[in-house]
């Protein structure tokens, strides 16, 4: 295990903010967002000192001695060399799939993500889309492009079956609204364990069971050596004509081709707010697929609050390294999330 101390240049533990300007102002860590995190945590002045990068400017001089490091996408090679007081990383974003496989990770450093920061902004978007499915939009929409007059009509969503893949913290949201508006939450998570507003709970083993069931199906799990195309052909062709899917998790998950396909053949409906590349080319045949709402990977996150509140988030877990204690939002390195 690395020594835990103070920075020798501050007294201070040092937390270096490493920013990536082609990820946009949504994610950008400014210092004057850093300054009103201070202020609104006054033990970080006393206790914390920080760097703020962008793009590498100053990062290898930064490193040398940081105690955290924080950002989305930074140069990961001999980190043990070039960090040798690092202690901890921390990923500003709910996935690590980008930093797969994690064997760069240095000795006795702790990952961390920033699960749980999506709050209410996934919460609206998930209860948008599956209320859109529910009400055809997806269908409406492909027939206005057509200019198309066709009446489209559903029954009300109350007692239908949604199916969550990924009973995480967005999951867990999705599950206790979905209940609050009537419907039937079943669910598949690694561990089996129940979750508030999840009626049914099983292991990822019992998937295949449980997808002609759905009328709805969120995608909200980690693409991770275990879940890569966890809903692949075979499972696709196991959802009912009508059924309507979701993914707001990673597009590895769920067979893109496989859906497309149903799609085309108006027997599914979908919302999709994650691709694989990103940006979705202009060649991709998803942008003319019908019966399909596309979002561009913005839908979770908000403006307003995603940075003072994942700085308010590290502000917390620097303090507890300071303090040698366990850090919140730990990622298994093992599991890969």
């Amino acid at each position: 295990m690395r020594k835990a101390g103070k920075s020798s240049r501050t007294g201070k533990t040092h937390v270096h903010i490493e920013n990536n300007r082609d990820l946009g102002d949504v994610f950008e860590f400014t210092k004057q967002a850093l300054e009103a995190a201070r202020r609104r945590n006054p033990a970080a002045r006393k206790r914390l000192s920080f760097t703020v990068g962008y793009d590498a400017d100053i990062l290898e001089n930064a490193l040398r001695t940081a105690d955290a490091l924080i950002g989305w996408n930074f140069d990961r090679r001999d980190l043990a060399r070039r960090a040798p007081r690092l202690k901890w990383i921390h990923s500003i974003g709910a996935g690590v799939e980008h930093m797969l496989p994690l064997g760069w990770m240095p000795p006795g450093v702790t990952l961390t993500n920033n699960r749980g920061i999506h709050g209410e902004r996934a919460m609206e978007y998930i209860a948008a889309a599956v209320l859109m499915l529910n009400n055809r939009i997806p269908e409406m929409v492909t027939h206005q492009q057509e200019a198309r007059w066709v009446p489209s009509y559903n029954t009300s969503i109350k007692g239908k079956t949604l199916l969550i893949v990924g009973v995480g913290s967005i999951g867990g949201d999705a599950a206790r609204w979905a209940t609050g508006f009537g419907l039937d939450v079943i669910g598949v998570r690694r561990s089996g364990k129940p979750s508030r507003g999840v009626r049914e709970m099983h292991r990822p083993k019992a998937l295949r069971k449980l997808l002609p069931r759905a009328d709805f199906v969120l995608v909200a799990t980690p693409d991770t050596t275990e879940t890569h195309q966890m809903l692949g052909r075979a499972e696709i062709a196991l959802l009912k004509r009508g059924a309507g899917l979701v993914n707001v998790g990673r597009a590895g998950v769920v067979d893109y081709e496989a859906l497309r396909e149903r799609l085309r053949a108006g027997e599914l409906s979908a919302v999709l707010d994650v691709f694989d590349p990103e940006p979705l080319p202009s060649s991709s045949p998803l942008w003319g697929t019908p019966n399909l709402i596309i979002t561009p990977h913005s839908s979770l996150d908000d403006p307003g609050y995603y940075v003072p509140r994942t700085l308010d988030f590290v502000i917390e877990n620097a303090l507890r390294l300071a303090d040698k204690k366990a850090l919140r939002n730990r990622v298994d390195l093992k599991r890969e999330y």
